[in-house]
């Protein structure tokens, strides 16, 4: 098979497409022919040798990616046969190896893709879209609700813009430049911003007509989110998941006096109950797309050329989940 591996850890260029072997799956493992597999910004600081939450080591050479959308075409040991030939995604968890022409995962990761759904968006959910639905665990809308969210023309962004749109609060999107910012005023939101014009929060203010913002959904830090938190009015709640913007590995939050701060680690991921709270929000994400309430936005890249998704990824120049495909 054909995948992308990395031999030394450094910049985009260190990607290589290139001819491996087939994987095998183990008892209890299903092996899949990939038809997209999902491109984090995690994936570009990993690329460049940051370890992240992994409890080891990545060792090296790898095939990045931990996101898959396919059709299972080999069973291991023990895997109930009516799984061959399934439309099934998977988060592959710790264990690297999505960005390939075949992947191997557990089959209790494996979900049935719904027939509504392509293998693209629902790789986009299964990742992005557990994310989204983590974070909305812990921000209250309705139609009391005025948020602001920056990168909203990014994947998690995207489904933010909806899921509050849905619950009748008021959106404001921010996003660079005025193709982003179309999309995010075709997203729902009511009012879509540069947010590279230095004017952009007077904008905001004139249009809530001095309404305070009520919440700063934050993936993204620095100088933007900052900002946004001062359209915050007494009570205002900033929810940090992210600071995309100061780097992954940069200064971190921040605190602002008399604003309600909740950094969102890990535990988001862990909140919505039973057994497996991941899985249970990897679950909600493909109902809430399969049902069209939450449509994912994708930019689609070939598997090829993985090292143009990274590079646009870092440069903040794509819009919605990226995605290669084989």
């Amino acid at each position: 098979m054909h995948a992308i591996r990395l031999h030394a850890f450094g910049p985009a260029e260190n990607l290589v497409h290139e001819e491996v072997d087939d994987p095998h799956p183990a008892p209890g493992q299903v092996r899949i022919a990939v038809r997209a597999a999902g491109v984090h910004l995690l994936d570009t600081a990993l690329r460049e040798g940051f370890q992240g939450p992994a409890p080891e080591p990545t060792p090296l050479p790898t095939v990045p990616g931990r996101e898959v959308a396919g059709v299972v075409e080999s069973l291991g040991e023990g895997v109930a046969g009516l799984w061959l030939g399934k439309r099934v995604v998977a988060h592959l968890g710790f264990a690297p190896g999505g960005y390939a022409e075949l992947a191997v995962t557990d089959v209790e990761r494996a979900h049935e893709i719904p027939q509504n759904l392509d293998f693209a968006q629902a790789v986009a959910m299964i990742g992005t879209g557990r994310t989204a639905l983590g974070i909305v665990q812990f921000a209250e809308f309705g139609p009391d609700t005025v948020a602001v969210i920056p990168a909203a023309a990014g994947g998690i962004g995207t489904l933010l813009v909806q899921y509050a749109s849905n619950a009748s609060a008021v959106v404001v999107g921010l996003a660079g430049g005025p193709e982003k910012t179309a999309r995010v005023r075709d997203n729902g939101a009511d009012l879509a911003v540069d947010y590279t014009d230095p004017g952009w929060p007077e904008k905001v203010r004139a249009f809530l007509g001095g309404r305070p913002a009520t919440l700063v959904l934050d993936g993204v830090g620095g100088d933007v989110a900052r900002a946004s938190v001062d359209l915050l009015g007494p009570g205002g709640r900033h929810l940090v998941f992210g600071w995309s913007g100061e780097g992954l590995r940069g200064g971190g939050p921040y605190l602002v006096e008399g604003v309600s701060e909740q950094v969102l680690g890990p535990v988001m991921l862990r909140r919505a109950g039973g057994p497996d709270p991941m899985r249970t929000l990897e679950l909600r994400a493909l109902t809430e797309a399969a049902a069209g309430r939450l449509v994912p936005a994708v930019q689609r890249f070939p598997l090829a050329a993985a090292a143009d998704a990274h590079r646009a990824l870092e440069t903040r120049a794509t819009t919605g989940k990226v995605v290669l495909e084989p």
